[in-house]
């Protein structure tokens, strides 16, 4: 598979396609990674790419999969997630130098809850630091993939710009005031709102844990 042959799938056709075996995780997401390998420096769309993990992640969805044990509609399917998230054995910066070189020691709950549902992590995304405003002091603001002279917006600004690049093809953001609806509006994306603590804000950095509402994007 090209890495242009994502720009026919949605997640849900995608998933639709993995679980009918047309297409299989493990090739899907080898596609994913060359087109982040392509585009996202263009775009600056990641903080940590996990090539390796992913491709751990496919493998085993693909192996799963051809078993009969298929997890639900997220197996096999590659995303990314906002890094404000704690990753256990991943850094987690919340897009500021200062937090670089933390490396959580637990997964936030909404990670766990992905990885139990069968997806693929390719990643972590670029973030506003700290999830305020539309600063990006430390690793640069993303770009439209519409327009690279423009702006998603934030904060969960490397979401929009991944999801609407087919980086990847969901991912989870957070948003007190805008900060998943801004970027997705510019990025022509699809961002859910679920009503507060439908999802957990376990494992969301500080200062962010009790405001900032978890969401799929």
């Amino acid at each position: 598979m090209h890495d242009r042959d994502l720009d026919g799938f949605t997640l849900a056709t995608l998933s639709r396609a993995i679980a009918a075996r047309e297409v299989s995780p493990a090739e899907v997401t080898e596609a994913c990674l060359a087109r982040i390998e392509r585009l996202a420096p263009h775009l600056n769309s990641f903080i940590t790419v996990l090539p390796e993990r992913a491709l751990a992640d496919a493998r085993r969805a693909e192996a799963e999969i051809r078993r009969g044990e298929r997890r639900g509609p997220l197996h096999g399917v590659p995303v990314a997630i906002k890094d404000i998230f704690a990753t256990r054995g991943i850094r987690t910066t919340c897009g500021s130098r200062v937090l670089r070189d933390w490396v959580p020691e637990e997964d936030a709950t909404v990670v766990r809850r992905l990885a139990e549902a069968g997806s693929v992590l390719l990643g972590k995304l670029n973030m506003s630091e700290f999830a305020y405003g539309a600063v990006h002091p430390d690793f640069g603001p993303p770009r439209n993939p519409w327009n690279l002279d423009r702006f998603t917006g934030g904060s969960s600004s490397g979401s929009g710009a991944a999801v609407a690049a087919s980086l990847c093809f969901g991912s989870l953001g957070t948003d007190t005031g805008g900060s998943i609806r801004g970027p997705d509006a510019p990025s022509r994306n699809l961002g859910m709102e679920p009503n507060f603590r439908r999802v957990s804000p376990a494992g969301v950095l500080p200062p962010n844990m009790y405001d900032e509402q978890s969401r799929p994007q």
